[in-house]
């Protein structure tokens, strides 16, 4: 797992984004970021996860980079991880359809607070963790909780959570 995460975060490097949105840069230093912020506020290792590979869709050069990366973890990563990667752009395309839409509060609390990190990770100046060191600390348990039904496809816990 370490080498297919580390692969995908290794293809943001470099990958532009628009400066009126993302004045910190590269796709790869703003997902470090989110990472950083995530882990400051949350002991959740899922959470962590989502924000650190939320935007992994961006290394294939796409538009829809949400659904992309979506799909990339998709079996690598727990359900609940996917999910947030697949809708982090939901509350800001349309946030009152979201939040009728997702009614479990737990989860639309988790996508809260990834948008937060999202928005927040736009530090020109932030000083961010490797790649190794990031993914050091995200599988320090041995990335059990990150695996967390990974061979259970991810439409289960999207069915599951409506």
């Amino acid at each position: 797992m370490y080498e297919d995460l580390a692969q995908l975060l290794h293809a943001l490097d470099g990958v532009e984004q628009n400066p009126r949105w993302h004045p910190e840069g590269d796709a790869l230093y703003h997902s470090l970021q989110a990472f950083d912020l995530a882990r400051r506020e949350s002991d959740d290792r899922q959470l962590w996860a989502a924000a650190l590979l939320h935007d992994v869709g961006k290394g294939l050069r796409c538009a829809d980079h949400d659904e992309v990366g979506a799909d990339l973890l998709d079996g690598l990563v727990a359900p609940r991880v996917v999910w947030l990667v697949r809708h982090h752009l939901d509350l800001m395309r349309a946030p009152a359809a979201t939040r009728r839409r997702v009614r479990d509060k737990a989860r639309l609390s988790d996508l809260e607070r990834l948008r937060r990190w999202d928005v927040r990770g736009r530090s020109p100046t932030a000083v961010v963790l490797s790649v190794s060191d990031a993914l050091d600390t995200l599988l320090a348990d041995g990335g059990e909780t990150l695996v967390e039904g990974a061979d259970a496809p991810s439409s289960s816990y999207e069915e599951a959570q409506h």
